[in-house]
């Protein structure tokens, strides 16, 4: 049972740091006070991999001395919210505090009563258009959609999605996820449709599903969620991914086998990620506390070293916050030229089209 003093604690403290724009000493202080009371966080579809989520975790855990609960950490944004939904009474460690999820994600959720409000210290530089005005739900990294190529068994790089098609990729190409309820899965699904489009939003959606049904019609797609481990097996060669975990999952392997990332020539989505908490979450203050990690100067560099564009990446740059050596890391600011950013009218009516869609037109159960 968490304490109603605990309660009160969170909300004098969440106003105050909405008020100032900043998180006031005292208050900070207090909120520090109120999570290591509650002692742990628990978090969902945390992969370490995923934009160094482990470093971050890691960081948190030095600081404050707070335990985290990690739950699936190969989740989906679909799973998560049902993981909220499906403990909405229980304060045991099966319940999740905080959520990781799509940006469609976010409002649905909100308008569901399955999150809570809470405007974290740098507020401010988050841009409006990657928040809830409400602080209900809150951009916290971006990547653009890519292709992680195994360049031992793929020969020919592919260049856009139309290569995939080719007779040459058979058994080749994977989704990082299933599509009819990850994200990351579904956003690849409408970037190949935006290329076979000719970049019509509107179609996108029915096109992605018409391309991955001539994929494994032909033989040419693998309806096995890629990642680091059947990349390095060679089960699935080529998975389009988000950029940022294409170049956390080839890096990891050391070379082993040798790998490129590519941006397709067309069809490149930019994807936002929002954070929220749940409004069922055991540990409020944990939850709140973590926000303020996460989105402080330390927490979003511990992304940027996961080759995640963190939300507050235009403000740190410009007060030179950002080592340069991270920078150089990343792609060429051209390779995201191109990059549309779907609004959320857009990610909702091609999620639905994707996700009741998939099963009917492409058939493959991917797990």
């Amino acid at each position: 049972m968490i304490e109603t003093s605990l309660k009160v604690l969170s909300l004098t403290t969440a106003i105050a740091i909405a008020a100032s724009g900043v998180a006031q000493a005292g208050a900070m202080e207090d909120l520090v006070a109120a999570a290591k009371k509650e002692g742990t966080l628990t978090t969902i579809a945390l992969p370490h991999d995923w934009c160094n989520y482990g470093g971050a975790i890691e960081g948190f855990k030095k600081k404050y001395g707070i335990a985290v609960n990690e739950l699936n950490p190969d989740a989906g944004s679909g799973d998560e919210i049902e993981a909220i939904k499906a403990n909405k009474g229980n304060t045991g460690p099966q319940a999740p505090d905080v959520i990781d999820v799509g940006l469609s994600f976010g409002p649905q959720a909100k308008k569901d009563g399955l999150i809570q409000p809470y405007k974290v210290s740098t507020w401010g530089e988050i841009p409006d258009n990657a928040k809830d005005a409400e602080g209900y739900w809150y951009g916290d990294y971006y990547g653009v959609m890519s292709l992680l190529v195994n360049k031992d068994l793929v020969k020919n790089i592919p260049k856009d999605w139309a290569d995939l098609q080719k007779p040459e990729y058979a058994n080749m190409v994977a989704l990082a996820g299933d599509p009819r309820q990850a994200n990351q899965a579904i956003s690849g699904v409408f970037a190949a449709g935006l290329s076979a489009s000719n970049g019509d939003v509107a179609k996108a959606g029915d096109a992605g599903l018409e391309f991955f049904k001539g994929l494994n019609a032909a033989g040419n797609f693998v309806p096995v969620i890629g990642k680091a481990a059947p990349f390095a097996q060679g089960t699935t060669p080529i998975i389009a991914a988000w950029d940022y975990n294409a170049m956390s999952w080839g890096e990891s392997l050391k070379g082993n086998p040798p790998y490129q990332v590519v941006v397709p020539a067309s069809g490149v989505v930019a994807g936002v990620y929002v954070q929220a908490i749940s409004a069922f979450a055991p540990h409020p203050n944990a939850a709140k506390l973590w926000m303020e990690y996460l989105y402080s100067d330390e927490g979003q560099i511990e992304w940027l070293k996961g080759f995640c564009h963190p939300i507050r990446f235009n403000a740190m740059a410009k007060a030179g916050k950002i080592p340069a050596e991270l920078l150089a890391k990343l792609p060429p600011a051209e390779a995201y030229a191109k990059a549309v950013f779907p609004t959320l009218e857009e990610q909702a009516a091609y999620k639905k089209t994707i996700t009741e869609g998939w099963d009917k037109v492409v058939g493959a159960n991917v797990k």
